[in-house]
């Protein structure tokens, strides 16, 4: 039997903006999460900005909503994890002096392991974050290394590919996926961004796990479809739908990741990818898994 298994949540919830709504905000996520760890999760994934709500009017009212990484809503989830003995990733509104990024924490038993700020920004968020710049860290913990993205970035294989191959055993994908160009769903009910996160998980043997809120909040509709990938890119278990709160589970065998690139005698991912001809030209140099 194996020692690596895990149990995988990824919590479909409806934040929504406003100050009056921030500590609702906080206080549904550690409801969903106890409920989460109540069904045997140890790893549990929010939404992205999951206390603040998401369409901001003005730059002065993200800085009224966000937080320092020392602040009520890492502390709380902080506590959340340590009670629970659970590894917990949740989005939120990072303030660093006058700068805002959105950031997505990895936090474990022990306290906050490590934060992604998010790197591609989408429409208006361009008029209130600060584009992260802590590169794409691979965070060691006691149930295997964790790499984390932001929603938009899914958009960009290059995100996921520099997670895998600096030994990511599960991404961690916050969201709050909203319009693409139309159809926004096709008849199996899954918008655009469940089979971007199934493809990259497939070209990857990685699997990802995406929470993706629903609802809508000043006229922009949000998408549900949270889903939880194997190593071979289907969703383990369910899609989430479109509507309504809901959170999905499934096993996971993180250390199965390590060998799931291996697919035959003659063809592995990482011995067939042609990094002397494209490397260079993606700007990668190497990387490393970062510890605790």
């Amino acid at each position: 039997m194996s020692t690596s298994v895990i149990v995988a949540a990824a919590v479909q919830c409806d934040p929504q903006v406003g100050m009056e709504n921030k500590d609702k905000n906080l206080a549904r996520t550690l409801e969903l999460a106890n409920a989460a760890a109540d069904e045997g999760a140890n790893l549990v994934v929010l939404p992205e900005l999951v206390n603040t709500g998401y369409s901001f009017e003005t730059r002065e009212e993200a800085y009224a909503h966000a937080e320092p990484l020392t602040g009520p809503t890492v502390h709380a989830w902080c506590e959340l994890a340590r009670d629970r003995g659970i590894h917990l990733v949740g989005g939120m509104a990072e303030a660093d002096g006058v700068r805002l990024y959105d950031t997505a924490v990895l936090i474990g038993p022990d306290g906050l392991i490590g934060h992604y700020r998010k790197t591609h920004l989408w429409n208006r968020e361009k008029l209130v974050f600060t584009p992260g710049d802590l590169g794409f860290p691979v965070f060691d913990t006691r149930i295997g290394r964790i790499g984390l993205l932001v929603c938009w970035d899914i958009w960009f294989p290059e995100v996921a590919r520099l997670l895998s191959v600096q030994g990511a055993d599960v991404i961690c994908s916050v969201n709050n996926w909203v319009w693409t160009p139309p159809p926004l769903f096709d008849d199996a009910g899954k918008c655009m961004a469940s089979y971007l996160t199934m493809t990259a998980s497939h070209v990857n043997n990685v699997p990802i796990v995406a929470a993706d809120r629903v609802g809508e909040e000043r006229g922009a509709k949000f998408l549900g479809c949270s889903l939880i990938t194997g190593t071979n890119g289907w969703p383990v278990g369910e899609v989430a739908p479109a509507e309504g709160e809901t959170t999905v589970f499934a096993e996971l065998d993180l250390m199965a990741t390590r060998s799931a690139a291996i697919w035959n005698e003659l063809n592995d991912l990482p011995r067939d990818r042609r990094t002397d001809l494209y490397d260079p030209l993606l700007g990668y140099r190497g990387g490393q898994v970062y510890p605790r």
